[in-house]
């Protein structure tokens, strides 16, 4: 059995992703341990336990340590199915995280993977679920994956309440992804949610007018939505669409913070983006790692993370030692011969 110390480097929920990922993918038991013993609130938490289960159930696995605050997590795989599932995470615990740890095995099933979460669609210290269909989804496709992405609520803390389905077509030979060069910018858009509640402060309006303040030209396609929500809350989201590539950025409505600095805060974050010449953002550079593991490429990011150093860490845990790693340059890279 791997063992996989939980809290090395930056130490967080998404060793448990991509080890129960990799787990399943290769067939390999592995036990966790330490699991986010730096945290504030260490062990496993509810969005860390239904990717857990939810790849658990893709594949059948004996899982041990698997509940609220445990340290210690052991996940015994046996061959990857497809088939339908549904998963509650219980709070406004992160969709996309969970779909992080779905998707990879969910390629090498024997059948389309057909997955229904419920839980929080836009939430803090995750991509919004707007982000995982446009920016995730997009590179994906580069890479030959068909992932269809259907979102019928937003969920915001701390009840949650979002849903959301996937299809997953399995695809075990990944196309390999090149981006060093991302192209000319052709137009940023704009998405702005809010609760219905927040309908007469026009929250969604003053988020747009809060970015368009930082993001005066490229203008693309404005939304401004508002919809029934459990909990009351809101997000906006950007994505700068280049020739050969596509950088997003989001940020949270939060109590007390202004509408409108809310829209500076994602428009401040993608306009950082924009100013690197990187072709994928600091949030993509970490989850497309367990991909170019397998499909290899070259590709160009905003910054060489903590988050990029673990997930790499973690993978080569599983695979041995695969990837080049150029900070200077920004450069990740896996050679297939």
């Amino acid at each position: 059995m791997l063992i996989i110390d939980g809290s090395y480097h930056e130490g967080g929920g998404q060793i448990i992703r991509t080890a129960v990922a990799f787990s399943a993918l290769t067939g390999k038991a592995v036990r966790i341990e330490n699991i986010r013993a730096g945290r504030q609130n260490p062990g496993i938490q509810a969005q860390h336990l239904a990717a857990v289960n939810a790849v658990a159930k893709l594949c059948n696995a004996r899982v041990k340590g698997a509940s609220m605050g445990s340290l210690a997590l052991e996940f015994s795989p046996n061959p990857i199915q497809g088939g339908s599932f549904s998963i509650d995470i219980g709070t406004a615990g992160s969709i996309p995280l969970v779909f992080q740890a779905i998707v990879l095995p969910a390629l090498h099933a024997r059948e389309n993977v057909i997955f229904e979460i419920t839980g929080g669609t836009s939430v803090l210290w995750s991509p919004t679920i707007n982000y995982f269909q446009d920016i995730f989804c997009y590179f994906l496709k580069k890479m030959g994956v068909d992932i269809n992405v259907g979102l019928a609520s937003y969920g915001f803390y701390p009840k949650g309440g979002g849903i959301v389905k996937a299809i997953i077509t399995p695809c075990a030979n990944l196309k390999p992804l090149n981006l060093t060069k991302r192209g000319s910018l052709d137009k940023i858009n704009f998405l702005s949610v809010a609760s219905e509640s927040l309908k007469g402060a026009k929250v969604a309006e003053r988020q747009i007018e809060g970015a368009k303040n930082i993001l005066k030209e490229y203008h693309g396609k404005t939304e401004i939505s508002y919809c029934n929500t459990p909990s009351p809350g809101s997000f906006i989201y950007l994505d700068a669409n280049y020739e050969n590539c596509k950088l997003g950025a989001s940020a949270i409505g939060e109590l007390y913070k202004p509408a409108e600095k809310v829209g500076e805060e994602a428009a401040n974050r993608l306009d950082k983006q924009m100013e690197s010449d990187a072709c994928l953002d600091e949030w993509m550079a970490d989850q497309i790692v367990p991909y170019l593991a397998l499909s290899g490429g070259s590709v160009k990011v905003e910054e060489i993370t903590p988050h990029v150093e673990t997930n790499i860490w973690v993978v080569e845990r599983f695979l041995g030692k695969i990837f080049e790693v150029d900070k200077a340059k920004k450069i990740i890279r896996v050679n297939k011969s």
